[in-house]
């Protein structure tokens, strides 16, 4: 892996494995014994493919999701022959023989993709192995339950080598949402007809939902990340993203002063502001304006103005003079805010916050009380 340095960066990006391979342990705990497999889609959700699929192979996964080859095929430095990775969105036109030739499994999503699959298979005179997509529900990817039952009345497995059959949630994170029970029994209708295959219906939200729906493999995603679902919340899930960033200037203005694009915000005395080395191309949403703000040693600094693409401002103004200095680090996502507060704050998602961290942060590892520093841009 080429590791490329930067002698600063505007933010901080910290990553705890530990608290990454924990959670992995407690949902794993907790569906045994179904197998957790991991979603690392979007680079790990923002987080770095390569070191989260290296820490959670550590911890004994060896199941993993991606929604597409080329995330797939960037996962090959951290894989070892015991890891089956899944293609969540299945395959393009002309990509299936790259895709057997590395030996990942297509989660085949149609009748068009069943074909072009078992035409290569019988092409290369071996069977291939895939998963299939049902939709028991949701209306987005995956063959129609009568597709599916026709399906399962062909010789379609003497050339595919079918390791899973599968279907999505639409609301898991709602556990008292009947169409969760409705999902699960129109799943079970269609899975038995494939006999002797692994199943699985569970995602995140799914894991906190009772026993049944465990099935054979839970696909666990942002609940590795310690995210907590709404059907989550008695689960204790270890907190593994922290930001911080840089102040690049301290400045004093007088009442009356307009601050930022459109001078939205107009000081109504005179203040102290920090103007802060982040912006919405580093993954803090424009939406964040006026709303949130950052934490430095237990003081709220509410943002000011607009946030900028590179940059947004802070009122400091009732920190001690001498407390704040240019090139301190002030907490955006941590301890005392965590991505669920700047999410509501935003009207948006966790997941938004997430896979939305830019380029351009320094990124740290943690794990095993050493820590891995990566220049900006290292794990885009």
């Amino acid at each position: 892996m080429a590791r490329r340095t930067c002698p600063s960066a505007g933010s901080r990006l910290t990553i705890d494995l530990d608290a990454l391979r924990e959670n992995y342990a407690t949902v794993s705990h907790r569906i045994a014994p179904a197998m957790c497999g991991a979603v690392v889609k979007a680079n790990a959700y923002g987080l770095g493919a390569l070191p989260v699929v290296g820490a959670l192979r550590r911890a004994g996964c060896t199941r993993f999701f991606t929604a597409h080859l080329a995330e797939a095929l960037d996962l090959a430095p951290a894989l070892d022959p015991t890891c089956h990775v899944f293609i969540l969105n299945g395959l393009d036109p002309d990509c299936e023989p790259l895709c057997a030739e590395h030996g990942f499994l297509p989660v085949l999503n149609s009748l068009a993709q069943v074909e072009r699959w078992r035409a290569l298979a019988i092409a290369q005179r071996r069977r291939l192995p895939a998963a299939l997509q049902v939709d028991s529900g949701m209306s987005r990817l995956g063959l129609s339950p009568i597709e599916a039952a026709t399906l399962s009345e062909t010789s379609v497995r003497d050339d595919v080598d079918l390791r899973l059959i599968m279907t999505h949630l639409a609301c898991a994170d709602e556990p008292d949402r009947s169409e969760n029970r409705g999902q699960l029994e129109r799943f079970e209708g269609i899975a038995r007809r494939f006999p002797g295959v692994a199943a699985s219906i569970a995602n995140s939200g799914g894991v906190f939902l009772t026993r049944d729906f465990h099935m054979d493999i839970v696909r666990c995603g942002i609940a590795l990340f310690g995210i907590a679902t709404s059907s989550s919340q008695s689960c204790v899930l270890r907190s593994v993203v922290r930001l911080d960033a840089r102040v690049v200037q301290i400045r004093l203005i007088d009442a009356g002063s307009g601050i930022g694009y459109g001078l939205d915000h107009v000081a109504r005395r005179p203040m102290r502001i920090a103007t802060i080395g982040i912006g919405y191309a580093d993954g803090v949403p424009r939406r964040f304006s006026e709303r949130g703000g950052a934490w430095y040693q237990n003081h709220w600094l509410p943002i000011v103005g607009r946030i900028s693409m590179d940059s947004l401002t802070l009122d400091a103004s009732n920190l001690p003079d001498d407390l704040l200095h240019d090139g301190a680090f002030v907490e955006f996502i941590g301890s005392a805010q965590p991505i669920e507060v700047i999410a509501e704050s935003a009207d948006t998602i966790p997941y938004e916050i997430l896979t939305g961290f830019g380029r351009r942060h320094e990124r740290l590892y943690l794990e095993n009380n050493h820590m891995e520093r990566y220049g900006a841009g290292a794990w885009s």
